[in-house]
């Protein structure tokens, strides 16, 4: 009993489904137009309607109005399909083409040989060809030996032109050179005209005239050791080069001579403030000095003598 109800029930809302999509597709399908005319006649407002048709084009400003004219004014024509006629002749029927006639090839008999062949002709074309080889060999060669005389010289003339560039530096090498030691001597020399000048009197007017220059106090009381440090002083400042920017401060220096004044030795000391060149300076002095004062000096000789040279 309650199956069959609720069959029943099923089958009526499938029913009212259905109607309902029914009238919703025939709703759909109505033209807006229908539904403002629905509208309209309910006096409903027109926001409460789903489907409204969109407004024609307006255009700003006054309405032509225009009459068309001629051919202008009416619509073509329509066109009509014109059904083709079926061709009931039967085409020709299809000749093929003639078949041209096949020439045989023609063969060119050559004629036959001579029965005497002019075997001077053929050996003189066979010589000609020979010499004209050797002629353009004999000139290849000679194109190749004037080259390599045209390179040999090219090549002796930037030989010879390297020679005179390196004579050229060199003599402009030696005069370099040259006019250094002018200059080295010039100033040497001058440098030691200035110590002649200097060692006159010692830029004192009141020292008393001697033989031989001495050091100290020149008094009568002047030891034999400082008249013996004199001498030698006197001995080794002619044979001094004086070097540039030699400072005027003392340098002591460790003798070694024999007996007889002979030097054996020369080694400047390592509180000497003079730079490695006037250093050798005066140890080349004392060596080029050889033979330094040892007569009226024995009492106050040394064997290892430390001298103080003052340039």
């Amino acid at each position: 009993m309650d199956e069959s109800k609720g069959t029943s029930k099923a089958v009526v809302l499938s029913a009212i489904l259905h109607i309902g999509i029914v009238g919703f597709l025939f709703l759909a399908i109505l033209p807006c137009s229908s539904y403002e005319s629905v509208f309209d006649a309910l006096h409903l407002p027109t926001w409460m309607n789903p489907i409204t048709c969109s407004k024609p084009l307006e255009l700003q400003g006054q309405v032509i109005e225009a009459t068309l004219i001629g051919t202008t004014g009416s619509p073509p024509p329509k066109a009509v399909k014109v059904k083709p006629v079926p061709n009931t002749v039967p085409p020709p029927p299809t000749v093929p083409p003639p078949t041209p006639p096949v020439e045989a090839p023609q063969v060119k008999t050559l004629p036959p040989p001579p029965e005497h062949p002019d075997v001077k002709d053929q050996e003189r074309v066979v010589e000609d060809a020979a010499e004209q080889a050797d002629a353009k060999q004999l000139q290849e060669e000679k194109q190749r030996q004037r080259q390599a005389e045209i390179d040999a010289q090219a090549a002796k003339q930037k030989e010879e032109k390297q020679k005179q560039i390196d004579a050229l530096f060199a003599k402009m090498d030696a005069a370099a050179q040259q006019t250094k030691n002018l200059d080295s001597k010039a100033k040497q020399a001058k440098q030691q005209m200035e110590d002649l000048a200097n060692a006159k009197d010692d830029a004192q007017p009141d020292l008393p005239k001697a033989d031989q220059r001495q050091t100290g106090n020149n008094s009568a009381n002047s030891s034999l050791a400082d008249e013996y440090a004199a001498a030698i002083q006197n001995a080794v400042t002619p044979n001094w080069l004086r070097p540039d920017n030699m400072p005027g401060v003392p340098c002591q220096v460790h003798i070694v001579q024999s007996p007889g004044g002979d030097v054996l030795s020369a080694t400047v000391d390592s509180s000497c403030p003079y730079d490695d060149a006037g250093r050798r300076s005066v140890e080349n002095a004392v060596l080029r000095t050889q033979t330094l004062p040892y007569k009226g000096f024995e009492s106050v000789f040394q064997r290892n003598l430390t001298f103080t040279f003052r340039p």
